[in-house]
This record gives structure tokens, C-alpha cells and sequence, in this order.
């Protein structure tokens, strides 16, 4: 006997006020594609940007010689709004889940001067030992700075 279900709930547009911190983010010639505007891809690499950017002007990650680094495990994005050249995009930034070892960090994608996000995705980041890349708990710094994105 089968049984019907019914489909998950699509995916919402979420406000400005869903995020905690916002970086600017310029877009450029090459972002947009074909179709004139700015290529799915490209907004994969404004969640690393933005997360990134976050924890180094925190003093939470050194990218050069830091022994813990991130390693993206998952990631996922749902498109609303087209983004396109020239606009600034502003990038929110809130932390979904702290773990042990790992972080999922939820990224809003909105267009300057707009109150609901063109695009809204999320990746977790597994902290491992740069030399071993087996997973490590982590850092305080990092985390005193990942509690503030909650």
C-alpha cells in the first residue's frame, strides 16, 4: 500500500532582519552570463567571500598559517531575484549551527537597497588540522566569534 505525500515547503525569500552582520560585495563584467545576469556559480564563491572575510578581520582565521582550517562539506542555494552588473550585492550572514567541529552558516544575497533576498543558501564548514585534515574542536577565538553570527 502506498501512501501520498506531500511535497516539503518551497524555499522563502527571507528579510534583511534574519541576518546579523552584512558585507558589500561589487560585481564585475564577467559575473553576469548569457543570459544577463550574474551566473549561479558565481554566488557560491560570495558565501565563501563573506564568510571568510568575516573571520579574518575577526582574528578568528588565519587562511596562511593557522594549524585549524575549513573544509566545505555541504552547500546549497536557492535562487528569487535575478542579481546582475553593475550592483552591489550585500551578503548576510548568520551561524544555524555551531557544533563540535563544525559550523553550518546560512548566507542571504540581497541587492542594494532591498529588504528581501535575491538569493538565500547555506554551507557547513568541518574545521580539521591543516596537516592531518582530520577534525579538530574549535578554536575559542573562533568560536566566541561564530556565537556572535547566532
Amino acid at each position: 500500500m502506498s501512501t501520498a505525500s506531500s511535497p516539503p515547503p518551497r524555499p522563502q525569500a527571507l528579510p534583511r532582519s534574519a541576518y546579523r552582520v552584512f558585507r558589500p560585495i561589487g560585481t564585475r563584467w564577467s559575473d553576469n552570463d548569457i543570459y544577463g545576469h550574474v551566473n549561479n556559480v558565481v554566488y557560491y564563491s560570495w558565501f565563501d567571500t563573506a564568510v571568510n572575510a568575516h573571520l579574518i578581520e575577526q582574528g578568528a582565521l588565519d587562511i596562511h598559517g593557522g594549524e585549524v582550517i575549513g573544509l566545505v562539506i555541504e552547500t546549497q542555494c536557492n535562487y528569487f531575484a535575478p542579481l546582475a552588473f553593475p550592483q552591489t550585492v550585500w551578503a548576510g550572514l548568520r551561524v544555524a549551527h555551531l557544533g563540535s567541529s563544525s559550523v553550518r552558516y546560512e548566507v542571504g544575497l540581497f541587492a542594494d537597497g532591498e529588504e528581501t533576498a535575491a538569493a538565500c543558501g547555506h554551507f557547513v564548514h568541518v574545521y580539521v588540522n591543516r596537516e592531518t585534515r582530520r577534525p579538530v574542536p574549535l578554536p575559542d577565538i573562533l568560536k566566541k566569534t561564530l556565537e556572535t553570527l547566532r
